[in-house]
């Protein structure tokens, strides 16, 4: 077995080939950690410094994210109480002028009645004027014709007192004013 590992020039111990190994290493360690493990150190330590403030921003953003979604959430509550408030309101303006329609209407339909009862009270005044008139011309038309003479100023008034007050005149007053 030892033969089999002699015969390997790679793993032969040759005492000259490890010092200038182990020479050549150090060499190369020193030059390499005065050149280059010192920058490489600084960019790791600078990646490293990128990615603390990266997280630190994510953290920041996602913080702004939060709190701007619970200011829309607020807002959303807001809306939507503002628009109930709208709402409400539009419904109690909607409700007066519907009372305000409803009271003018009435109001109206009482002031036309009124008028309309006024007028009839003063249709029925003039009616019975008229059939007074009537009534007393034909009483003295028909005392004329019954006498046969021409009555005088003083006759012709008596006359029509008489017939006027024989008359019952208060039963057409009367439906007049119930109408």
């Amino acid at each position: 077995m030892n033969t089999v590992l002699a015969a390997n020039p790679l793993i032969q111990v040759t005492p000259g080939l490890m010092i200038w190994t182990v020479l050549c290493f150090g060499a190369t360690f020193f030059v390499l950690k005065r050149l280059a493990f010192a920058r490489i150190q600084q960019m790791i330590d600078e990646r490293r410094q990128r990615i603390r403030e990266a997280l630190d921003e994510a953290d920041k953003a996602r913080a702004e994210a939060r709190q701007m979604l619970e200011e829309h959430r607020a807002m959303m509550v807001e809306a939507r109480s503002k628009a109930e408030e709208i709402l409400t309101h539009a419904r109690q303006v909607a409700e007066a002028q519907k009372k305000r329609m409803r009271d003018e209407l009435e109001a109206d339909r009482k002031r036309r009645i009124e008028e309309t009862t006024r007028q009839i009270e003063a249709e029925t005044q003039r009616a019975l004027e008229l059939i007074r008139a009537e009534v007393a011309e034909l009483t003295v038309v028909a005392t004329q014709k019954v006498t046969g003479k021409v009555l005088d100023q003083a006759d012709h008034k008596r006359l029509i007192e008489e017939a006027v007050r024989e008359l019952d005149f208060s039963v057409l007053e009367g439906s007049a004013g119930r109408s």
